[in-house]
Order: C-alpha cells, then sequence, then structure tokens
C-alpha cells in the first residue's frame, strides 16, 4: 500500500522548540485557531486523534500548521466513547487515565482539546504545565492533577491564560471542546475565521525555506535502520545542534548523502505477515506489545514520541 501526502517542508514544532525559536502569543493565537478548525474537522468526521502534540503538528513553507500521524487514532459514533490508554503521557487528558485505573466512563472528543492547550501552553513557555514525564506512574499523574496548580506566566495577556484555562479543565464536560466554543472566548472575538480557513492570515514564524527544517541524517537511519524509530529524537537534536553551534535548520551536506547510499544498501524489507505469523496466538501478541510499551516507557523520560496504547476494559467500547 502506497500513501501518497502532501509534502510539508516546515517541520515540526518539536524541531524548532528544540532549536529555541520563540513563538509570539500572536503566533501561538493562530496556531491554536488553524488547530481548532482541524479538530473540528475530524470531530465531524468522529475522529479522535489522540496524540496531539507539537511533534505530529508540521509546518508547511509558509508556516501554517497541520496535523499528521493518526497512528492511535480512533473512531467513534454517537454517543460511544473510547475506552483505552492511548498517546503520549505529557499530552493526556486526565479523564484517559482515569478509564485505565477504573475503567472510567469512557473519553471522546474532549481529550484532543486538552492536548492542544498543553501544546499551546509548551509553545508559549518552552515546558509543559505539568511535570509529567513517560515514566510517570499512572497514580502520580491523577495526584498531580488533583494537588498542583498550574502556572501561568504573568506577561501573557489575560485573554491567553483564559483560554489556556478553559482547554485545561480537567472536567471535560466544562471544558472547551468544541468550535463554537472557542469562538465564543473573548480573546478570540477579532478572529477571522474565515481567513483562518483560507489561510490567509500571516504566521508570525515562517520556516527557513533554504535549509532543511529537520535532522535528515538522523531522521532517515532512525525510520528505516532503527528497531524503534523515532525514540531518542529530543537527545539527538540538542547533541547535533551542540556539535554544529547553530540554532538553525541543518543544510544538506555531503555527509547526509554517504548516509542515504547506507541507506540504500542496507534497508531491510519489513514483513508484517512473517511477524504475524511469528506472534500467533493473539495473546502472545497481546503480551508482546504490553512489554513493548512497559520497556519504551522505562527508557524515555522526556515524554516525545511516545505514545502509548493500552486496554482498560472490555466493555465494547471503541478502542
Amino acid at each position: 500500500m502506497f500513501m501518497v501526502v502532501d509534502l510539508l517542508l516546515g517541520g515540526d514544532l518539536r524541531y524548532h522548540l528544540q532549536q529555541s525559536v520563540h513563538f509570539t502569543e500572536g503566533t501561538v493565537k493562530l496556531y491554536i485557531c488553524e488547530l481548532v478548525l482541524a479538530l473540528e474537522y475530524l470531530q465531524r468526521h468522529h475522529i479522535i486523534h489522540r496524540d496531539i502534540k507539537p511533534d505530529n503538528i508540521l509546518l508547511d513553507e509558509h508556516g501554517h500548521v497541520h496535523i499528521t500521524d493518526f497512528n492511535i487514532a480512533t473512531v467513534v459514533k454517537g454517543a460511544e466513547k473510547a475506552s483505552s490508554m492511548a498517546g503520549t503521557k505529557p499530552y493526556m487528558a486526565p479523564e484517559v487515565f482515569q478509564v485505565y485505573v477504573d475503567g472510567g466512563p469512557g473519553y471522546s472528543y474532549p481529550v484532543d482539546w486538552w492536548s492542544l492547550g498543553v501544546t499551546a501552553y509548551e509553545l508559549l513557555r518552552g515546558w509543559r504545565p505539568y511535570e509529567i514525564h513517560s515514566a510517570t506512574p499512572v497514580d502520580e499523574i491523577l495526584n498531580m492533577f488533583k494537588v498542583e496548580r498550574v502556572h501561568y506566566s504573568s506577561t501573557w495577556c489575560k485573554g491567553m491564560v483564559a483560554l489556556l484555562k478553559k482547554l485545561l479543565t480537567k472536567d471535560p464536560e466544562s471544558r472547551l471542546s468544541s468550535l463554537s466554543d472557542v469562538q465564543s472566548a473573548p480573546y478570540l472575538a477579532d478572529v477571522n475565521w474565515d481567513a483562518v480557513f483560507e489561510k490567509a492570515l500571516t504566521p508570525g514564524f515562517v520556516p527557513n525555506k533554504g535549509r532543511l527544517n529537520c535532522d535528515p541524517t538522523f531522521e532517515l537511519e532512525e525510520m528505516i535502520l532503527e528497531s524503534k524509530p523515532l525514540h531518542k529524537k529530543k537527545k539527538r537534536l540538542a547533541k547535533h545542534r551542540s556539535k554544529d553551534g547553530t540554532k538553525d535548520s541543518c543544510p544538506l551536506n555531503g555527509h547526509l548523502q554517504q548516509c542515504l547510499e547506507t541507506v540504500r544498501k542496507e534497508f531491510i524489507i519489513f514483513n508484517r505477515e512473517k511477524l504475524r505469523r511469528q506472534q500467533a496466538p493473539g495473546s502472545q501478541t497481546l503480551d508482546a506489545e504490553s512489554r513493548a510499551v512497559s520497556q519504551t516507557q522505562s527508557k524515555l523520560q522526556d515524554g516525545c514520541n511516545n505514545n502509548t496504547l493500552a486496554h482498560a476494559c472490555s466493555r465494547g467500547c471503541s478502542s
């Protein structure tokens, strides 16, 4: 199967955070509006993304945002609820963790809007509202939500703070979770939503068109040669930046060409059918997946590019 997707040359927001890009309130405000339209579109098609985060938000060459990576997205119909703990821990809503602990009533579209709030906060401040990592125990995370207060910068305008508070409301019933909810926010009263939809507004940050907005050497090596790609991106980017002494995107060079040639020679075709036969019966497959999740969580501390999928109940709910 071949998948054809849009070519987005601006890199993901995680990369630009790692490059110490300063995102202004105006820039983040536009990002929020564009992402709200994207989430509203998904909601109309009964889709919960479940992994909204800087890593999964790509920029085009003009600086507009696009959601990617629907690997753990799920479809719900009507009053149906999702019932598995899925996502990347630092960006997961409280109700997702609650489902894992006691089954709970399940969760729906508001989980993506919580993730949007966490992402917007991180873009503005450089760190997330809660000190949650991939290895943080679920009970500790739930306790954080109960006892810790989110601190908002005194330099942010009151409207932005009020909007973030509404997105980071722990009760999903009270959380902003629809286009109409967001459009009613005073902070966004001046937004021309038709212009946002048409991408007619100019973003405050435009990626450098003359450079690759990614770390190409390791992106290719990890995606094709490594058994667990995407899990060391944050440390790798920091290391690369300290090596070349730059804060901008890295240019295509001879070393990359050598790596591409290595990839071409050593590429190993993944045989999904062979793997399926090796993992039969189904119970062994589930155990293997659980062990893989556990191993990944024990290795990673930053929560980036580390999504989780763990079933919490068997009530016939959507996963």
